[in-house]
Protein backbone atom coordinates (compact mmCIF):
# COMPACT_ATOMS: atom_id res chain seq x y z
CA UNK A 1 0.00 0.00 0.00
CA UNK A 2 1.46 3.65 -1.06
CA UNK A 3 2.30 5.72 1.72
CA UNK A 4 2.63 9.32 1.87
CA UNK A 5 5.32 11.47 4.25
CA UNK A 6 5.15 14.92 4.80
CA UNK A 7 8.22 16.84 7.23
CA UNK A 8 11.12 18.28 6.91
CA UNK A 9 14.25 17.53 4.60
CA UNK A 10 17.27 18.98 6.33
CA UNK A 11 20.63 19.38 7.21
CA UNK A 12 21.65 19.77 11.01
CA UNK A 13 25.24 19.78 12.94
CA UNK A 14 24.93 17.94 15.53
CA UNK A 15 27.22 17.51 18.94
CA UNK A 16 27.02 14.93 21.66
CA UNK A 17 29.71 13.66 24.45
CA UNK A 18 30.78 11.23 21.53
CA UNK A 19 31.65 13.54 18.93
CA UNK A 20 30.37 15.76 16.75
CA UNK A 21 29.44 16.66 13.24
CA UNK A 22 29.71 18.96 10.11
CA UNK A 23 26.41 19.68 8.33
CA UNK A 24 25.33 16.42 7.55
CA UNK A 25 21.60 15.18 6.35
CA UNK A 26 19.01 15.28 8.41
CA UNK A 27 15.36 15.96 9.02
CA UNK A 28 11.99 14.39 10.02
CA UNK A 29 11.21 13.43 6.75
CA UNK A 30 14.10 12.15 5.54
CA UNK A 31 14.35 9.71 9.06
CA UNK A 32 10.70 8.75 8.39
CA UNK A 33 11.43 7.94 4.39
CA UNK A 34 14.21 6.00 5.47
CA UNK A 35 12.96 4.05 8.40
CA UNK A 36 9.72 3.22 6.37
CA UNK A 37 12.03 1.82 2.94
CA UNK A 38 12.72 -1.34 5.32
CA UNK A 39 9.30 -2.41 4.83
CA UNK A 40 7.58 -1.07 1.86
CA UNK A 41 8.62 0.41 -1.44
CA UNK A 42 5.79 2.44 -2.21
CA UNK A 43 6.76 5.91 -0.62
CA UNK A 44 5.83 9.16 -1.18
CA UNK A 45 7.66 12.19 -0.54
CA UNK A 46 6.53 15.86 0.09
CA UNK A 47 9.02 18.33 1.05
CA UNK A 48 10.89 21.43 0.12
CA UNK A 49 14.47 21.95 0.23
CA UNK A 50 16.91 24.68 -1.23
CA UNK A 51 19.23 23.99 -4.20
CA UNK A 52 22.03 23.46 -1.69
CA UNK A 53 20.71 20.26 -1.33
CA UNK A 54 22.77 17.44 -2.75
CA UNK A 55 21.54 15.58 -5.41
CA UNK A 56 22.79 12.29 -4.34
CA UNK A 57 21.35 12.27 -1.16
CA UNK A 58 18.41 12.93 -3.15
CA UNK A 59 18.92 9.64 -5.25
CA UNK A 60 19.79 7.67 -1.76
CA UNK A 61 16.33 8.21 -0.82
CA UNK A 62 14.79 7.25 -4.65
CA UNK A 63 17.01 4.23 -4.50
CA UNK A 64 14.96 3.28 -1.42
CA UNK A 65 11.93 3.27 -2.98
CA UNK A 66 11.03 7.18 -1.73
CA UNK A 67 9.06 8.88 -5.03
CA UNK A 68 10.51 12.53 -4.22
CA UNK A 69 7.83 14.06 -7.03
CA UNK A 70 6.61 15.88 -4.44
CA UNK A 71 10.06 17.29 -3.21
CA UNK A 72 10.23 20.95 -3.99
CA UNK A 73 13.47 22.51 -5.02
CA UNK A 74 13.59 26.17 -4.71
CA UNK A 75 16.00 27.81 -7.09
CA UNK A 76 18.58 30.27 -4.96
CA UNK A 77 17.71 29.19 -1.94
CA UNK A 78 18.92 27.20 1.25
CA UNK A 79 17.41 24.88 2.98
CA UNK A 80 16.29 24.52 6.66
CA UNK A 81 19.52 24.12 9.29
CA UNK A 82 19.69 22.94 12.45
CA UNK A 83 22.24 22.79 14.77
CA UNK A 84 22.42 21.60 18.58
CA UNK A 85 24.47 19.91 21.40
CA UNK A 86 22.75 17.31 23.59
CA UNK A 87 23.66 17.19 27.13
CA UNK A 88 25.55 14.02 29.04
CA UNK A 89 22.41 12.54 30.00
CA UNK A 90 21.64 12.86 26.21
CA UNK A 91 18.17 13.74 27.61
CA UNK A 92 18.09 17.13 26.79
CA UNK A 93 19.50 19.55 24.25
CA UNK A 94 20.57 22.84 23.49
CA UNK A 95 19.29 24.71 19.85
CA UNK A 96 22.17 26.63 18.62
CA UNK A 97 21.16 27.92 15.42
CA UNK A 98 18.31 27.66 13.22
CA UNK A 99 18.04 28.67 9.89
CA UNK A 100 14.35 28.26 8.52
CA UNK A 101 15.19 29.25 5.16
CA UNK A 102 13.33 27.48 2.33
CA UNK A 103 10.43 26.07 5.14
CA UNK A 104 9.44 29.92 6.46
CA UNK A 105 7.30 29.59 3.29
CA UNK A 106 6.90 26.07 3.09
CA UNK A 107 3.57 25.33 1.24
CA UNK A 108 3.09 21.74 0.91
CA UNK A 109 1.86 20.31 -2.80
CA UNK A 110 0.40 17.58 -3.05
CA UNK A 111 0.70 15.82 -6.43
CA UNK A 112 -2.39 14.15 -8.22
CA UNK A 113 -0.87 10.56 -7.96
CA UNK A 114 -0.10 10.99 -4.32
CA UNK A 115 -3.63 12.07 -3.13
CA UNK A 116 -4.88 8.44 -3.23
CA UNK A 117 -2.40 7.58 -0.99
CA UNK A 118 -3.98 4.46 1.61
CA UNK A 119 -1.60 5.68 4.81
CA UNK A 120 -0.47 9.37 5.53
CA UNK A 121 2.27 10.28 8.20
CA UNK A 122 2.35 13.81 9.00
CA UNK A 123 5.81 14.71 10.60
CA UNK A 124 6.64 17.08 12.59
CA UNK A 125 5.49 20.87 11.17
CA UNK A 126 3.49 23.42 11.71
CA UNK A 127 0.06 22.61 12.52
CA UNK A 128 -1.32 24.90 9.59
CA UNK A 129 1.21 23.02 7.35
CA UNK A 130 -0.30 19.62 8.47
CA UNK A 131 -4.03 20.65 7.77
CA UNK A 132 -3.39 21.75 4.46
CA UNK A 133 -1.99 18.56 3.42
CA UNK A 134 -5.01 16.67 5.39
CA UNK A 135 -7.50 18.91 2.77
CA UNK A 136 -5.67 18.04 -0.74
CA UNK A 137 -6.28 14.39 0.11
CA UNK A 138 -8.64 12.93 -2.40
CA UNK A 139 -10.28 10.70 0.42
CA UNK A 140 -9.07 9.73 3.70
CA UNK A 141 -5.79 7.69 4.21
CA UNK A 142 -6.85 4.02 6.18
CA UNK A 143 -4.36 5.81 8.79
CA UNK A 144 -3.33 8.84 9.86
CA UNK A 145 -0.38 9.41 12.21
CA UNK A 146 0.75 12.96 13.29
CA UNK A 147 4.07 13.91 14.89
CA UNK A 148 4.11 17.45 16.98
CA UNK A 149 6.15 19.02 19.37
CA UNK A 150 6.35 21.22 22.23
CA UNK A 151 6.82 24.25 20.38
CA UNK A 152 3.76 24.15 17.96
CA UNK A 153 1.73 23.45 21.65
CA UNK A 154 3.33 26.50 23.09
CA UNK A 155 2.68 28.98 19.81
CA UNK A 156 -0.41 26.74 18.15
CA UNK A 157 -2.54 25.12 20.52
CA UNK A 158 -5.64 25.96 18.67
CA UNK A 159 -4.29 25.06 15.54
CA UNK A 160 -2.94 21.52 16.68
CA UNK A 161 -6.26 20.59 18.10
CA UNK A 162 -7.99 21.48 15.48
CA UNK A 163 -5.17 19.14 13.36
CA UNK A 164 -6.00 16.50 15.84
CA UNK A 165 -9.94 16.16 15.22
CA UNK A 166 -8.57 14.44 11.87
CA UNK A 167 -6.57 11.93 12.76
CA UNK A 168 -6.05 8.37 13.59
CA UNK A 169 -2.19 8.29 15.96
CA UNK A 170 -0.56 11.16 17.59
CA UNK A 171 2.66 10.47 18.54
CA UNK A 172 4.32 12.34 20.97
CA UNK A 173 6.94 12.19 23.91
CA UNK A 174 5.74 12.00 27.95
CA UNK A 175 6.77 16.01 28.65
CA UNK A 176 4.91 16.85 24.94
CA UNK A 177 1.54 14.55 26.40
CA UNK A 178 1.73 16.32 29.77
CA UNK A 179 1.71 19.39 28.47
CA UNK A 180 -1.07 19.12 25.55
CA UNK A 181 -3.20 17.68 28.11
CA UNK A 182 -2.28 19.43 31.19
CA UNK A 183 -2.43 15.99 33.31
CA UNK A 184 0.60 14.72 35.56
CA UNK A 185 -0.23 10.93 35.28
CA UNK A 186 0.59 9.36 31.70
CA UNK A 187 -3.06 7.63 31.99
CA UNK A 188 -5.07 10.06 32.85
CA UNK A 189 -3.48 12.41 30.01
CA UNK A 190 -4.01 9.75 27.41
CA UNK A 191 -7.63 10.01 28.55
CA UNK A 192 -7.88 13.62 27.20
CA UNK A 193 -5.91 13.69 24.48
CA UNK A 194 -7.95 11.18 22.87
CA UNK A 195 -11.17 13.03 23.41
CA UNK A 196 -9.30 15.62 21.28
CA UNK A 197 -9.79 13.20 18.40
CA UNK A 198 -7.40 10.44 18.10
CA UNK A 199 -8.06 6.95 18.01
CA UNK A 200 -4.78 5.64 19.44
CA UNK A 201 -2.13 7.39 21.43
CA UNK A 202 1.72 6.71 21.20
CA UNK A 203 3.82 7.73 24.05
CA UNK A 204 7.66 7.70 23.81
CA UNK A 205 9.97 7.74 27.02
CA UNK A 206 13.30 7.54 25.06
CA UNK A 207 15.58 4.92 27.14
CA UNK A 208 12.59 3.97 29.00
CA UNK A 209 9.93 2.37 26.30
CA UNK A 210 6.91 3.75 25.01
CA UNK A 211 3.12 3.58 25.32
CA UNK A 212 0.27 2.43 23.06
CA UNK A 213 -3.29 3.44 24.45
CA UNK A 214 -6.86 3.53 23.03
CA UNK A 215 -10.01 4.13 24.68
CA UNK A 216 -9.87 0.73 26.56
CA UNK A 217 -6.24 -0.97 25.84
CA UNK A 218 -2.93 0.08 26.84
CA UNK A 219 0.29 -1.94 25.69
CA UNK A 220 3.72 -0.50 26.63
CA UNK A 221 7.26 -1.76 25.37
CA UNK A 222 10.62 -1.71 27.20
CA UNK A 223 13.30 0.08 24.86
CA UNK A 224 16.37 -1.90 23.53
CA UNK A 225 19.49 -1.17 26.26
CA UNK A 226 22.40 -0.41 23.80
CA UNK A 227 26.54 -0.42 24.21
CA UNK A 228 26.73 2.52 22.67
CA UNK A 229 24.75 5.56 21.76
CA UNK A 230 25.86 8.40 19.42
CA UNK A 231 23.17 10.39 18.17
CA UNK A 232 19.19 10.61 19.50
CA UNK A 233 19.02 13.06 16.93
CA UNK A 234 15.62 11.59 14.64
CA UNK A 235 15.05 8.83 16.70
CA UNK A 236 11.60 9.71 17.30
CA UNK A 237 10.98 10.08 13.22
CA UNK A 238 12.60 6.41 13.00
CA UNK A 239 10.00 5.15 15.30
CA UNK A 240 7.35 7.27 13.61
CA UNK A 241 8.46 5.39 10.30
CA UNK A 242 9.05 2.01 11.62
CA UNK A 243 5.56 2.24 13.15
CA UNK A 244 3.60 3.33 10.13
CA UNK A 245 5.80 1.20 7.80
CA UNK A 246 5.07 -1.70 9.20
CA UNK A 247 1.33 -0.77 9.37
CA UNK A 248 1.24 -0.02 5.62
CA UNK A 249 3.22 -3.40 4.71
CA UNK A 250 0.74 -5.58 6.73
CA UNK A 251 -2.46 -2.97 5.67
CA UNK A 252 -3.61 -4.18 9.34
CA UNK A 253 -4.73 -1.00 11.82
CA UNK A 254 -6.00 -3.31 14.57
CA UNK A 255 -4.86 -2.71 17.67
CA UNK A 256 -3.07 -5.88 18.35
CA UNK A 257 -1.37 -5.36 14.96
CA UNK A 258 -0.49 -2.23 15.85
CA UNK A 259 1.21 -3.44 19.25
CA UNK A 260 3.56 -5.23 16.71
CA UNK A 261 4.73 -2.21 14.79
CA UNK A 262 5.25 -0.40 17.76
CA UNK A 263 8.01 -3.42 18.66
CA UNK A 264 9.58 -2.48 15.10
CA UNK A 265 9.32 1.00 15.86
CA UNK A 266 11.57 0.65 19.21
CA UNK A 267 13.89 -1.82 16.78
CA UNK A 268 14.41 1.59 14.12
CA UNK A 269 14.94 4.19 16.77
CA UNK A 270 17.79 1.75 18.54
CA UNK A 271 20.06 1.64 15.18
CA UNK A 272 19.01 4.96 14.93
CA UNK A 273 21.06 5.99 18.12
CA UNK A 274 24.28 4.17 17.75
CA UNK A 275 25.53 6.25 14.68
CA UNK A 276 25.53 10.35 13.97
CA UNK A 277 22.67 11.13 11.47
CA UNK A 278 21.00 8.75 8.98
CA UNK A 279 24.39 6.80 8.56
CA UNK A 280 22.59 3.55 10.06
CA UNK A 281 19.35 3.23 8.49
CA UNK A 282 21.22 3.69 5.39
CA UNK A 283 22.92 0.43 5.52
CA UNK A 284 20.72 -1.64 8.02
CA UNK A 285 19.40 -5.06 6.75
CA UNK A 286 16.63 -7.44 7.77
CA UNK A 287 18.35 -10.14 9.65
CA UNK A 288 20.01 -7.31 11.82
CA UNK A 289 15.98 -6.50 12.51
CA UNK A 290 14.60 -9.20 13.24
CA UNK A 291 17.69 -10.39 15.27
CA UNK A 292 16.68 -7.13 17.56
CA UNK A 293 13.22 -7.75 17.23
CA UNK A 294 13.74 -11.00 18.81
CA UNK A 295 15.87 -9.65 21.58
CA UNK A 296 13.15 -6.97 22.27
CA UNK A 297 10.44 -9.77 22.37
CA UNK A 298 12.01 -11.84 24.69
CA UNK A 299 12.86 -9.08 26.82
CA UNK A 300 9.71 -8.97 27.63
CA UNK A 301 8.50 -12.27 28.09
CA UNK A 302 8.23 -14.60 31.28
CA UNK A 303 8.10 -18.65 31.29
Amino acid sequence: MSLLVVGTVAFDAIQTPFGKTDKIVGGAATYICLSTSVFTKKINLVSVVGDDFPKEDIKILNSKGVNTKGLQIKKGEKTFFWSGKYHNNMNSRDTIETQLNVLEEFDPIVPNEFKKSEFLMLGNLMPSVQKRVLNQMNKKPKLIVLDTMNFWMDNFMDDLKDALKNVDVLTINDEEARQLSEEYSLLQASKKILNMGPKYLIIKKGEHGAFLFSEDKVFFTPALPLDSVLDPTGAGDSFAGGFIGYLAKTKDVSFENMKRAVLYATVMASFTVEKFGTENLKTITKEEIDCRLKTLKDMSQIS
